[in-house]
């Protein structure tokens, strides 16, 4: 991990076919958070390609081990989808909870993890900050071009500095700014 990484993003999807590193990148950026060192073309934020749900919670616990040993504040953020056997985000941070136990990852150590899950994909959450509506039960209209992604990262960005609450989140998007929010305090405690 190159020395100057603070974020590391473990997400589904593969290089290219994957809008998750687009929407990644754009709302890390639109929130800049303060915490983060200000360095033109650094690499301050990594992600992580996992391809499906599976290797992305058997990749977790590595990749969480790899930001503890670079020590400062090098932060492990996991993107995944609440698909259809997963009533909710708290059922699928089960499922990471139970690989971290079995790698020998000690619960101080998991909760520091940040979790941000859409349910049923990300296009969901895109969906939903276009328009301001989206049905979570059924997966969100497949996005064809980066711009709509970028630019719907960034709008949440604007609703999370600004605070916005109307129209309300949707459940998952909900749980995974409540996730964020515990990272932003405890970042401003060290």
């Amino acid at each position: 991990m190159a020395n100057r990484t603070q974020i590391v993003c473990l997400h589904e999807g593969k290089k290219g076919r994957s809008i998750d590193p687009v929407f990644i990148n754009a709302l890390i950026k639109a929130i800049n958070p303060s915490w983060l060192r200000s360095s033109k073309g650094s690499n301050l934020m990594r992600p992580v390609d996992c391809g499906g749900r599976k290797e992305l919670i058997e990749k977790m616990p590595s990749q969480l081990r790899a930001c503890l040993n670079a020590g400062a504040d090098t932060t492990l953020v996991v993107w995944a989808d609440v698909d259809e056997d997963k009533e909710n985000c708290d059922q699928l941070k089960d499922e990471f909870w139970k690989a971290a136990q079995a790698a020998g990852i000690s619960e101080g150590d998991f909760s520091l993890v940040i979790f941000a899950f859409a349910k049923d994909r990300l296009e969901n959450w895109i969906q939903f900050l276009n328009t301001g509506d989206t049905d979570e039960s059924v997966e969100g209209p497949r996005i064809k071009h980066n711009r709509e992604v970028a630019d719907a990262a960034k709008a949440l960005a604007k609703r999370c500095v600004n605070q916005t609450q109307d129209p309300p989140l949707p459940p998952s998007l909900l749980w995974s700014c409540a996730n964020w929010r515990k990272l932003v305090v405890r970042m401003k405690r060290d």
